[in-house]
């Protein structure tokens, strides 16, 4: 039996290869997997022209994966510096990798990027339109849109963030609802304004079961975005982003009909008590399809440190059913990451999927917890070292401040209470 997309091979009873990677890091059984699969409920962005993939699976009952955004713009355009940003984030154990470069030739680089990665590359495709054609915004012919849309496919690209969902219908309920931060999306603004400048219907929307063939064709999964996205916390869960959310649903059926995977976009900035009702308005309007969310940043005030407020929202929306969390770094709203900045959001948005999945009660999620508790009891600090989601850190602050007692540490010295009840339960002399 023959298939195009993971979705495809679900549904015709075939267990892929990929499918029997992702079963064994998952712990889940196969033929739950791939039912998930075949309804859409998990997907496994796998394009067949990218060779050195390690595939991962997204969606309901996997583990909380993450995704590092990377690339150049015309201000920072340093292609050996974004390639070394990819190699320490497969090293910290991204599970997906995307490419938001939006200046100059950048196709050697996305190439590169592919061959190299072992993690699922994405990419925005009318980011690169400008670039690849060399022509103004509103000179890009809808057939042009997705010309660079095959070319990412031929690439290898595993996955595209496609804004279809902002067409004039969503356009108008923008403009007759005002926001405070108006439309923050880059390609959701790309596109808002190509609509406004050529009087035309999006040609995401308009030209959707073309996109859907060329999808189909590589094993594209098409991750929805979210052009109506709030960028301020008083514009979420505003009547633009609910309407958009609307339409995603309804191409997230036309997609399945073609057996094309489908992730869905979602917030954004939104207050704490937001999060919850909008991680079920999404999976009910989209039928279940694996959602993937920016934070969602929980308060506006924090430039420099988004890369905690993104956390704690991220935490709550995945323990509340986001599949997948865009990393945020402490550099959002201010300039391109550096690569210090990359491990910071790396390892928070890591904290904030962790601690959801013990939430949702993944298998094994508990047990790192408690291997690392007992090591604590123990006082092995080489265990404890081995066992922290950043290691090198944990190292440094040890070595900068040694105790006079081996088994302490400078915070407590000999009135350590694990050291002393430790003694105590020994019969020891505590002192």
């Amino acid at each position: 039996m023959s298939y195009n997309t993971q979705m495809e091979a679900a549904r015709k009873g075939i267990v892929t290869k990929e499918m029997e990677s992702v079963a064994r890091k998952e712990c889940i059984d196969i033929e739950v997997l791939r039912d998930l699969i075949a309804q859409g409920s998990i997907v496994i962005p796998a394009n067949i022209n990218h060779t050195s993939l390690e595939p991962c699976g997204i969606g309901r009952g996997l583990k909380t994966k993450i995704n590092v955004n990377l690339g150049v713009s015309k201000d920072c355009c340093d292609f050996a510096s974004e390639m070394e940003k990819a190699r320490w984030a497969v090293a910290m154990k991204a599970d997906a990798i995307m490419d938001l470069s939006c200046f100059g030739k950048t196709e050697q680089f996305r190439q590169k990027l592919i061959q190299f990665s072992p993690a699922a590359i994405g990419t925005v495709p009318v980011y690169d339109a400008v670039g690849f054609y060399d022509k103004e915004l509103e000179d890009i012919s809808a057939e042009e849109f997705l010309g660079v849309v095959e070319k990412h496919a031929r690439d290898g690209v595993d996955f595209m963030t496609i804004h279809a969902g902002i067409n004039r219908e969503t356009a108008r309920r923008l403009k007759n609802n005002p926001r405070l931060t108006n439309i923050v999306s880059r390609g959701g603004a790309l596109l808002f304004a190509w609509m406004e400048l050529n009087n035309k219907e999006n040609p995401f929307y308009e030209y959707f079961d073309d996109l859907l063939e060329i999808c189909r064709r590589f094993d594209v999964t098409i991750s929805l975005g979210d052009a109506c996205r709030p960028g301020s916390i008083k514009d979420a869960t505003d009547a633009s982003q609910i309407q958009e959310l609307i339409v995603l649903g309804e191409l997230t059926e036309r997609a399945w009909q073609k057996d094309v995977q489908v992730m869905i976009e979602g917030p954004g900035h939104m207050a704490l008590n937001e999060i919850a009702p909008n991680m079920l308005l999404e999976k009910k309007l989209c039928h279940g399809a694996p959602f993937y969310v920016l934070g969602p940043l929980v308060t506006d005030i924090a430039p420099g440190y988004d890369h905690i407020t993104g956390a704690i929202g991220g935490a709550i929306a995945a323990a509340n059913g986001a599949d997948f969390l865009c990393y945020v770094t402490p550099a959002e709203h201010l300039r391109l990451p550096t690569l210090d900045d990359m491990k910071e959001g790396i390892i928070a948005s890591r904290i904030a999927a962790h601690a959801a999945d013990i939430a949702k009660g993944i298998p094994g999620a508990r047990q790192w917890d408690n291997q690392m508790s007992k090591a604590r009891r123990d006082l092995d600090w080489a265990k404890m070292f081995e066992l922290a989601i950043d290691p090198e850190k944990a190292r440094r602050y040890r070595a900068e401040s040694q105790p006079e007692a081996e088994d302490s540490c400078t915070m407590c010295g000999k009135m350590c209470a694990v050291r002393n009840m430790n003694k105590a339960l020994s019969g020891a002399k505590i002192i």
